[in-house]
């Protein structure tokens, strides 16, 4: 697809959640039936393989399959290539950079923290082998390496392919610092209508883990913005402080929102919502945010 430029990269992304068998072996068959799901509803873009596609947990062959998958739905994509290791990143961005997607999506390396230094030597070198495809930096809460508004500045004047930056986000000041580089903001999606009025361009939605048409649908509704955090507040924090990863959170919106047959199970050793869980949410998510939902339409 033609590369995207910090201009053109706004809206609400979706990602691709791997459904397991019991093995922890992906069923590929279900991955590309989601695929398709996804490739029809009217989200901007796909992506795969950031922290609710389990990338840590891939083997190579698997990253290659995945990847292939995703590139065959007529739908922009992105390519997340992160992975803990500097080295393996750099394979996987060469790798993904022949499917010629949108973007890569790529971390700080993320077993110690990196000096400003040496993540503008990583950034430099995974953009060299990129070639003519673009680059956005993930940088969840977290990250071993926090980027600071000022430091994001300086690498996206350094590194001209840095297009876009999946973060947090902040209040006022830290968006009006952030957005002098000059690149595409993207927020988590239960914060997005909140976070455009600051200035975000767009999300990597968990919102659409849980409906894809209902979380752009209702990308600017504040109102449906704060009864999602009440439906979080009852039926995702307390999974949270339970001990369930972000993988296993997205998993279970998808599971709710019942779009796909993702499946509740996560890779080991993480664990993964219940069925009873899911049923006990899935009728408060229909009545407390009918619009999300497509049978109320």
């Amino acid at each position: 697809m033609r590369p995207l430029t910090a201009d053109s990269l706004r809206g609400v992304w979706a990602t691709l959640l791997l459904p397991l068998n019991a093995d922890d072996s992906i069923d590929f068959r279900r991955l590309e039936s989601q695929a398709q799901a996804l490739g029809e509803t009217s989200v901007a873009g796909l992506y795969a393989h950031g922290t609710a596609g389990e990338f840590q947990t891939l083997t190579e062959d698997e990253f290659d399959r995945v990847n292939e998958v995703l590139a065959a739905v007529r739908k922009p994509f992105q390519i997340g290539a992160s992975h803990p290791s500097a080295q393996v990143q750099l394979d996987r961005v060469e790798r993904a950079a022949k499917l010629a997607p949108g973007a890569i999506q790529v971390i700080a390396p993320d077993w110690l923290p990196l000096h400003p230094a040496e993540l503008l030597s990583f950034l430099r070198r995974v953009a060299e082998v990129a070639g003519d495809v673009p680059l956005v930096l993930y940088n969840p809460p977290h990250a071993k390496t926090a980027v600071s508004p000022q430091q994001l500045c300086q690498l996206a004047e350094a590194v001209p392919s840095l297009i876009g930056l999946k973060t947090a986000g902040g209040d006022r000041a830290w968006f009006d610092e952030a957005l002098q580089s000059g690149l595409a903001i993207f927020v988590p999606g239960h914060f997005l209508a909140s976070m455009t009025l600051l200035g975000a361009h767009g999300s990597y939605s968990n919102v659409a883990a849980l409906s894809p048409d209902g979380a752009v649908a209702t990308a600017a509704d504040l109102d449906v913005e704060r009864r999602v955090a009440e439906f979080f507040a009852a039926h995702v924090v307390p999974l949270q402080q339970a001990g369930l990863s972000n993988p296993a959170l997205d998993k279970f919106l998808a599971a709710v929102g019942g779009w796909a047959d993702a499946g509740t199970r996560v890779r080991w050793p993480m664990q993964a919502a219940t069925e009873a869980q899911v049923a006990a949410a899935r009728p408060a998510a229909r009545s407390l945010l009918p619009e999300l939902f497509r049978d109320s339409w």
